[in-house]
């Protein structure tokens, strides 16, 4: 489809982008969230309207349509595709779905934003990203939702990088905490069988660490030797559940069939060397994410918890004065705070998610490729898939002699 026209006057004559949003639980309420906020803090060269939502739930999308602030509520992804007053869908579903949906979407002529990680397979993803490809000669665009690119702080870090100010790179470090499947008792999701979600803490938590580590290095991981594990292997069926789920009877458990755990080492192309650790059994961190990137010239740490704030340590200064120093990242010449409020008010998860759709708007608007594509999804997904393929073959594993 043809890009919008560039706009002159006020806001309602800018041309409209008509979102359609498939999925409205945790990440619909989140992308929900930017694009009811993005017109009104930043200038677009185009409207966001809040056009349809999908679930299958009829009264629960409708509730959810009225909360979000959606015009109108589906519960069918096919009918949403085909709407005529929709000129984008965005993927909020489990990963099982995301192929299916962003193929037809792009066959019918939208734009498509896909929440991360891509698919649940390479195969799936290259597919995916050879319609995306394909697409873009037709003007449509096709991006992956790996939000916290958009944090001030790490696309600041990202532009100390290109700068230099690290010098060679030579380790990165990245970890991903949560603690939610501490209690064996918690029911058995989605997210815990593989034909939904893929992979567990690896596809949930590790898809970010390692599109954020390549994003904030600059270059792709070459290589890697990984650990997995399953700590609890089966878990009580939730309430009503029992389609498509193996349960042992007498006890009513189903198996789990992904990973609660990832370790892996990797390598850049560059030669540095990475470690990764994913976990959503870290008894007491509620969502630790932290990065640490060492250079030849200088180090950057970034802290999730602590999303406001840079750490920076210069090494070229004097070893009298020298150490890690606070970097505030609330000014106005940091990435996307000039629209937003002055020096020291600092923002908040949510915000990485309007700062996502402000920059596909403008990718849309210019008719250029936004970042991250479906090609660095389909990356993130073949180290993925090198993650699982080096832990099944026990590769880094040797037994130390008693």
């Amino acid at each position: 489809m043809g890009q919008p026209e560039q706009p002159d006057g006020p806001e309602g004559a800018k041309p409209p982008l008509r979102v359609g949003m498939v999925g409205y639980a945790f990440m619909g309420a989140a992308h929900s969230q930017g694009w009811r906020t993005v017109g009104r803090v930043f200038d677009l060269p185009c409207r966001p309207v809040l056009a349809a939502i999908c679930g299958r739930d009829a009264a629960a999308v409708r509730q959810a349509a009225d909360r979000h602030g959606w015009a109108a509520a589906e519960t069918d992804w096919r009918v949403l595709v085909e709407r005529d007053d929709i000129d984008l869908v965005d993927i909020c579903t489990p990963g099982d779905s995301h192929a299916e949906i962003a193929l037809a979407a792009l066959a019918a002529g939208k734009h498509v934003l896909c929440e991360k990680p891509l698919a649940n397979t390479v195969e799936e993803a290259s597919a995916m990203t050879a319609a995306a490809e394909a697409a873009y000669e037709r003007g449509q665009l096709a991006m992956v939702g790996f939000n916290y690119r958009r944090v001030p702080a790490t696309a600041l870090a990202r532009r100390m990088v290109a700068e230099g100010r690290l010098g060679a790179l030579r380790h990165v470090r990245v970890t991903y905490l949560q603690d939610w499947l501490v209690d064996p008792e918690f029911p058995l999701t989605w997210r815990l069988r593989k034909e939904q979600a893929g992979s567990g803490s690896l596809g949930d938590l590790g898809a970010h660490i390692v599109d954020l580590a390549q994003y904030l290095a600059g270059e792709r991981l070459a290589g890697v030797s990984a650990l997995t594990e399953t700590f609890v292997r089966e878990r009580p069926l939730p309430v009503g559940a029992t389609s498509g789920l193996s349960a042992t009877a007498s006890a009513g458990t189903g198996e789990v069939t992904v990973d609660d755990a990832a370790l892996f080492t990797g390598r850049f192309t560059s030669g540095a060397l990475a470690s990764f650790e994913a976990t959503r059994y870290a008894t007491g961190r509620k969502n630790a994410l932290c990065i640490e990137l060492n250079g030849e010239r200088g180090s950057l740490a970034f802290d999730l918890e602590r999303l406001n704030e840079l750490s920076y340590h210069d090494g070229t200064e004097p070893g009298t004065h020298a150490g890690f120093r606070r970097i505030l990242v609330t000014e106005p010449d940091h990435p996307y705070l000039d629209a937003w409020w002055p020096p020291g008010h600092g923002l908040g998860y949510e915000h990485t998610f309007v700062h996502q759709a402000r920059d596909l708007v403008h990718a849309i608007a210019e008719g250029r490729r936004p970042e991250p594509s479906f090609a660095d999804g389909l990356q993130v997904q073949r180290v993925l898939a090198a993650v699982e393929e080096s832990a099944e073959k026990n590769s880094v594993y040797t037994p130390i002699a008693v």
